[in-house]
């Protein structure tokens, strides 16, 4: 049973099959799917699961806190079930991978008071962006960049 199923069996969150399907797909290490891959992987194990009820769990996973969304300036979200436990990103600038920084950088950056502008800061994600090993080694298959000109 994945890290995810436990916490939501302990918070009494009744996992029906198509809940439990979600929460499976998102099981893993440096697991950063957009709501069509979880749809994709849960149709695989679940066929009549539709688009909406994918969306619609990840939406309340989210706002329970158990998983959380990550930007990758991508037009897709992804969805990271690693909620609890505090990370950072790496995240390839061409293909889209990403990966869990683990541990954290700390002390994590600091904002002056000036700097924050009247903020409380609560929170601080680090995203290292760059080429994954495999971008890195086929720069053939990549489009050039303004800054390969």
């Amino acid at each position: 049973m994945s890290n995810l199923q436990e916490r939501l069996r302990e918070r009494g969150w009744r996992l029906t099959a198509q809940r439990r399907v979600v929460a499976e797909v998102l099981t893993g290490d440096h697991v950063h799917l957009t709501a069509d891959e979880v749809h994709t992987r849960a149709s695989r194990q679940l066929p009549e699961i539709s688009r909406a009820t994918v969306y619609n769990t990840l939406n309340d996973l989210v706002a329970l806190g158990e998983i959380r969304e990550v930007g990758t300036n991508a037009r897709a979200k992804r969805y990271d079930p690693n909620a609890h436990r505090p990370h950072h990103h790496l995240i390839c600038t061409e293909c889209g991978t990403i990966r869990d920084i683990n541990p954290p950088i700390t002390p994590a950056p600091t904002l002056t008071e000036a700097e924050s502008l009247g903020f409380t800061i609560t929170k601080t994600e680090i995203t290292f962006r760059g080429l994954c090993p495999t971008c890195t080694s086929h720069p053939s298959t990549r489009a050039p960049s303004p800054s390969d000109a």
